[in-house]
């Protein structure tokens, strides 16, 4: 076997996205014992940093060893336990992953839908919790990955404080790109991924937990059916004072998480939402030059996940190929029952940037 060099590439898609040069080189850091002093300072700085990100005070915020999903099956299997009801907001791809893992834990699964490319209604909410008044948890996707859509929020947290359910949000590719405000909203459970607007490479999920939801981790009376994920154990891990040993941590991931973060805040977060904003502006106006359509209604649609109708008599497939082999661009292609029927155009973190847009332009208007 020779040695693997990848191929350069522009990362347009639905994550990963890019990388700064010092993330990757914080990356390349040797590794150090996941016990070390050192190791356990960059901890306690990745915890404060993960909550100012999140917007939160809350104590367990921490990244979860494992992307994206491993955060949200994190929460469904510290939070439910069988028997328990759950309100799963459906409109993709990932309200439907979050559907399936909470009836593997053994919940009553009660799901609101709405249409692909919408959001969810928050009267359709409304009445599913009134005709469960037994409902634990409601948990709902903040940036629908496969549609593009961003959920207007603060309508369904005031549906969970009023109906005293547990929240739980998916932020998997908000979190860095657009406002999450975990305290504001009252949310108990939150998820991440590093790969995309953290622009991070792929291989932790910070999640945070409220207090209320730490608690009723902590009473549950049956263990949770993941010993790896057993926040009641890892959350030992990452406390500050005496640290117990669980599972040896992803050092080198953890380094760079810590630098990534760094260049957020360096940033600012209202600098970098603006930023998303604005680029997403400026690559719709270069699209609709092009004739291309918005899947999504501006006025729900994500800054940093551009959802693009595929024009008739388009070979969609052929055209994320040549972008690619002859340009060196990925974009996404639509999934599940969008298949064929969308490109997902990611500007996220270090992608989110004026010159990236032209490149991808310049291709476009060569391949279509």
């Amino acid at each position: 076997m020779q040695p693997f060099n990848p191929p350069q590439r522009t990362l347009m898609g639905p994550g990963p996205s890019e990388v700064h040069q010092n993330v990757y080189q914080a990356l390349s850091k040797p590794t150090i014992g996941h016990l070390d002093p050192e190791f356990l300072r960059l901890m306690n700085e990745v915890q404060v940093m993960l909550r100012a990100v999140f917007q939160t005070k809350n104590q367990l915020t921490i990244p979860v060893s494992g992307t994206g999903s491993a955060g949200m099956e994190t929460l469904f299997v510290n939070f439910l336990e069988p028997g328990d009801k759950v309100v799963v907001c459906v409109n993709g791809v990932f309200g439907t992953r979050m559907a399936d893992v909470a009836a593997r834990c053994g919940a009553t699964v009660v799901e609101v839908k709405a249409e692909w490319g919408t959001a969810i209604n928050p009267a359709d909410i409304e009445v599913a919790l009134t005709q469960h008044p037994d409902t634990k948890l409601l948990a709902i996707v903040h940036a629908e990955t496969s549609t593009g859509v961003l959920q207007p929020m603060d309508e369904v947290a005031e549906l969970a404080k009023k109906h005293d359910v547990l929240l739980l949000l998916d932020a998997v590719t908000s979190l860095a790109g657009v406002p999450v405000e975990l305290d504001q909203w009252g949310v108990d459970g939150c998820y991440s991924g590093t790969q995309k607007c953290l622009s991070c490479p792929p291989g932790l999920a910070p999640i945070s937990v409220s207090d209320r939801g730490l608690q009723l981790i902590r009473n549950r009376t049956t263990k949770p059916q993941s010993w790896y994920l057993d926040l009641s154990m890892v959350a030992n891990y990452w406390t500050v004072g005496n640290r117990a040993y669980h599972h040896t941590a992803p050092i080198n991931m953890n380094y760079a998480l810590h630098q990534a973060l760094r260049l957020v805040l360096d940033e600012g977060l209202e600098a970098r939402f603006k930023r998303h904003c604005e680029n997403s502006e400026y690559l719709w106006q270069e699209l609709e030059k092009l004739g291309l359509e918005r899947f999504v209604d501006a006025s729900i649609a994500l800054p940093q996940l551009n959802v693009v109708k595929v024009p008739k008599g388009v070979d969609e497939a052929g055209v994320r190929a040549r972008l690619l082999n002859e340009f060196g661009i990925e974009i996404g292609a639509g999934l599940g029952p969008m298949a064929g029927e969308i490109w997902r155009i990611g500007l996220m973190g270090e992608s989110s940037r004026p010159s990236i847009i032209d490149q991808l332009i310049v291709a476009l208007k060569q391949v279509l």
